[in-house]
């Protein structure tokens, strides 16, 4: 499987987390996997600023990001929004993929009208999930 340089969890939830990165880790397609927990903080990650400020501008730019809908501060229809109005040195070709619990049938309608969201998959992660998406975005 191809190796990504990094991914990038955008969720509030711990026990998420936790799970996602060890699917990550056993599928062994990256070695650096950052994690936050709301849009916002997402946001600050990608463009050096607040807690993650740096002076260069070198951006991160992981090369995917799974993205949870319901968070507190920016949820994750605030932050697609929000990433669509990037520069693109700071978004690069970012694959990211809703990542969520909703049931909401109107949830993956939505998901679909935004430019910056490639995929919608449920809750929880699964190493099935994980290579999904990987060949579809990612293949060799």
């Amino acid at each position: 499987m191809k190796k990504l340089n990094s991914v990038l969890l955008i969720d509030d939830d711990m026990a998420t987390n936790f799970i996602s990165k060890m699917i990550i880790k056993k599928a062994g397609i990256t070695d650096h996997i950052e994690t936050v927990l709301n849009g916002k903080q997402a946001l600050d990650y990608l463009t050096n600023s607040g807690q993650y400020q740096k002076e260069d501008n070198i951006f991160p730019q992981p090369m995917l990001i799974l993205l949870d809908i319901n968070m507190p501060v920016m949820d994750g229809w605030e932050f697609a929004e929000a990433f669509e109005k990037l520069d693109e040195n700071q978004k690069g070709h970012i694959i990211i993929v809703m990542l969520t619990s909703s049931l909401n049938p109107d949830d993956r309608e939505k998901a679909s009208n935004f430019k910056a969201i490639s995929g919608f998959q449920n809750k929880a992660l699964t190493l099935e999930g994980l290579t999904s998406i990987m060949n579809t975005f990612f293949p060799e």
